[in-house]
């Protein structure tokens, strides 16, 4: 089996790890975060709002003007205007967290939701919520390839798993980077991922097959980043049940001269029952595990699909 990951460090909104930072005085402590994801993440918990000086409690602040390019306003005093410092520290902070593989945002925030911040006219009515944080823009802008998401999509098992999924991935990579970037270490790395990325995006396996196939003579150096940025596009699509069953089988095919007919149709009826939805992945994959620990493959046993984080988390339970 491949080693066991290490453990990524994550950038998280200061409040979401229960910390008086809020322009109330209080806190919007996750319980996911402080409870759960503490034993596999190391967080760093950043405020923007505190860090350029808006003091604690302070005058709420809001998006105002055009959703594509807000200003970042007081909610009372219009003549608060914290656009280019929030902007500035997010810049500056993109070039401090330079070793983070993660970055949880609290949702809705003028300074650090990602998506469906509300944005308001000078007048006060609010025009939609289609905005995102100033801050968050701006420190996104530069890590683009970063996986990053909102504590409040976090609830959902789906985009939990992907989140937490790609951070590993991400960890993954930079730990190749730190042992240096080979042809054989970047073919090796795509072959680990193979079943992974079928899960969640067979066209772009094929396509990054493609582009590591056609290396040639190439400089890994050069091919690498391009061949990193669509893997973690790639992975950024959900995984569904059809895909997973799809890989299930692939999978699965690899057992067909080590296990009986009656294991088999075992195999087979129980990824049935997970694409009709009647059981979690957790359960093909378990039995999958089983049958693969009695007759070990080298191929499958390298695969980060079969986990692709600690197992303790739990997520395919829920999925």
């Amino acid at each position: 089996m491949l080693p066991t990951p290490a453990r990524p460090k994550i950038a998280i909104s200061a409040c979401l790890m229960g910390f008086d930072v809020r322009y109330n005085g209080g806190h919007k402590e996750s319980r996911l975060c402080t409870r759960t994801l503490t034993d596999c993440f190391d967080f760093i918990p950043v405020c923007p709002e505190v860090a350029i000086g808006l003091g604690i409690p302070r005058q709420p602040i809001r998006l105002v003007g055009r959703a594509e390019q807000p200003e970042a306003r007081g909610s009372v005093d219009q003549s608060l205007d914290a656009t280019q410092p929030l902007a500035a520290y997010g810049r500056k902070m993109a070039a401090e967290l330079n070793d983070i593989c993660g970055y949880i945002f609290m949702q809705k925030s003028p300074s650090c939701g990602l998506h469906r911040v509300k944005v308001y006219n000078t007048n006060g009515a609010s025009q939609g919520d289609d905005g995102q944080g100033i801050y968050a823009r701006a420190f996104c802008s530069l890590h683009p390839d970063l996986p990053v998401e909102e504590d409040g999509r976090l609830n959902d098992p789906v985009l939990r798993e992907n989140f937490i999924t790609r951070v590993f991935a991400y960890s993954a990579w930079q730990q190749l980077l730190g042992r240096g970037l080979t042809r054989r270490a970047l073919t090796e790395f795509h072959s680990h991922y193979k079943y992974l990325l079928m899960a969640h995006n067979p066209v772009q396996y094929k396509v990054l097959g493609n582009l590591l196939g056609s290396m040639g003579d190439t400089d890994p150096q050069q091919i690498g980043p391009r061949y990193f940025s669509e893997l973690m596009a790639a992975l950024k699509i959900c995984a569904t049940r059809r895909t997973h069953t799809n890989v299930l089988q692939h999978i699965s095919g690899y057992l067909k001269r080590a296990i009986s007919a009656e294991d088999k149709q075992e195999v087979q009826y129980v990824i049935s029952q997970y694409r009709l939805g009647i059981v979690p992945l957790v359960v093909p994959m378990t039995l999958l595990k089983h049958y693969f620990r009695q007759h070990p493959d080298p191929y499958i046993a390298q695969q980060v699909y079969l986990q692709p984080y600690p197992e303790y988390l739990s997520l395919r339970n829920a999925i």
